[in-house]
């Protein structure tokens, strides 16, 4: 493991749908970070195939044997690089994922979990959804990624820190939305709020990789940085067009700023799992109660005649034998009285015979 490595972001501009051009662009990049001596090279999200690819995701995505990860692969001898692209898995899946390359060989592969569907953004429309977000073993240090959104979720980080993350790398599209506050737009300004505190509240790097550029009438900011494990800034891109930043990460850093805020090594995870575990608990149950009262509420609802049509049947037959006994009864005893109004005469003849 390197304690102490130079990182470079490249902020580029790819095009929408368009792998080989965007290759060409990988290619290009990787000669400049060779020889401004870069040994972690990260490009941003989806840089090889574009972002709002929406029905051309199943055109550009790349399955574990497609050439164009072959050509990573070669690149990764020179220099270990995050690539961004849609991955697609033997089940013709399709994820945002983010991959990192070294010397020749897939290292770490990390599936976007939070896919933003609202919006600007459509993402879970077309792309499935991660499951895993889990820290890794490099040369450089134990780290892990997270893809855009992914980091506004403040559970992911907290994820990767307990995980033993000394390095956060967050490659992103984030498009230019809000007011613009000086040179930044609204969110990027909160970009650079979220990357400084997850930075500090973790004592680790936080590698932020954004783009530039347009695509469908939507610009991206750029803005890329690295911020080192007490929130400062260590290097910072341009806004709006193509830049690399490269900044030296040493992981002492994080190990001084462990040692004077020791929070993770307090932090009781037993806690966090149990309470999270009563809150599901207590949403499993208002679920359960929640169906509960629409079937009530459904069997209230519907007609009499269909809600008690079983039972009435049950009921019936006990009434029907009932009547028909009756009618039976009430036969007997018409035909009853018919033969004694008929037999009465002719006891009457046979009485005045004997006289």
């Amino acid at each position: 493991m390197k304690g102490k490595f130079a990182l470079g972001i490249a902020q580029i501009d790819p095009r929408l749908g368009d792998v080989e051009a965007n290759l060409a662009i990988y290619e290009q990049t990787v000669r400049e970070a060779v020889g401004r001596g870069v040994d972690l090279l990260v490009f941003p999200e989806l840089s090889l195939t574009g972002y709002f690819l929406k029905d051309m995701v199943s055109t550009v995505a790349l399955t574990a044997e497609a050439p164009a990860l072959g050509r990573l692969r070669e690149l990764s001898r020179d220099v270990a690089l995050v690539a961004g692209l849609v991955e697609e898995t033997p089940e013709y899946r399709f994820y945002n994922s983010a991959i990192l390359f070294d010397a020749g060989e897939i290292r770490h592969v990390h599936r976007k979990v939070y896919p933003p569907t609202y919006g600007l953004f459509d993402e879970l429309r077309y792309l499935a959804r991660g499951s895993r977000v889990e820290a890794f073993d490099s040369r450089f240090g134990r780290a892990a990624m997270l893809l855009c959104e992914d980091m506004w979720h403040g559970s992911t980080a907290y994820i990767a820190a307990m995980d033993g993350a000394l390095s956060l790398l967050v490659p992103s599209a984030s498009p230019i939305q809000g007011l613009v506050r000086g040179d930044v737009p609204e969110n990027a300004a909160y970009w650079q709020r979220l990357n400084a505190v997850t930075a500090e509240s973790y004592g680790m790097f936080v590698i932020h990789a954004n783009r530039v550029g347009f695509e469908d009438g939507i610009g991206f900011w750029g803005g890329s940085e690295v911020v080192g494990p007490s929130g400062e800034v260590l290097a910072r891109a341009a806004y709006y067009e193509p830049d690399m930043i490269v900044a030296e990460i040493s992981l002492a850093a994080a190990r001084r700023k462990r040692i004077a805020a020791p929070m993770l090594r307090d932090e009781n995870l037993d806690l966090t799992i149990n309470e999270l575990t009563r809150i599901r608990g207590r949403e499993l149950a208002g679920v359960v109660r929640t169906l509960r009262r629409q079937t009530m509420a459904a069997l209230a609802e519907s007609p009499a005649d269909e809600r008690g049509a079983s039972g009435r049947a049950k009921k019936a037959s006990p009434r029907k034998r009932s009547r028909t006994s009756a009618a039976k009864t009430a036969v007997t005893n018409a035909k009853g009285t018919k033969q004694g109004k008929t037999r009465k005469p002719a006891a009457k003849a046979r009485a005045a015979r004997r006289r």
